[in-house]
């Protein structure tokens, strides 16, 4: 996480005169430390236990994120299922309204009418009694 970036101008390699790519070599392993073997195994048994422990917790990491992706999942798929059990419930009751309102729209109301004729004035509040026999 450290490592230095790279410039542009890193990616592209130069053509190395033959005796200019020895004496690099010659450098590196003169400034390269020779370790005893026994160094050499303690250091690469320090890197794999580091290794391992890295990703251990990667994988511990990515079992546990798994494991709420599935949980998620199933509370999708649930609401999903709630969703459309209420759509399937609101078509049932548009269907209903439709079903009843369906003889209205064939058969116009006429609008109802009045035996009597209507009276305006201060007379068109009372009420007309039936003579009696």
């Amino acid at each position: 996480m450290n490592a230095p970036t790279s410039s542009p101008a890193a990616g592209k390699s130069v053509p190395l005169d033959p005796d200019v790519g020895a004496e690099i070599s010659k450098l590196v392993e003169q400034s390269i430390p020779q370790l005893p073997p026994h160094q050499l195994r303690a250091d690469a048994e320090r890197i794999r236990s580091s290794v391992a422990r890295l990703t251990a917790n990667s994988i511990d990491g990515l079992e546990g994120l798994t494991s709420e992706l599935q949980e998620l999942q199933k509370f999708l798929r649930s609401e999903v299922e709630r969703v459309q059990g209420d759509i399937e419930s609101a078509l049932a009751g548009i269907n209903i309204i439709i079903e009843t309102i369906a003889p209205w729209k064939s058969n116009p109301v006429s609008p109802p009418t009045n035996p009597r004729p209507v009276r305006a004035g201060p007379a068109a509040n009372i009420e007309v009694t039936q003579p009696r026999r």
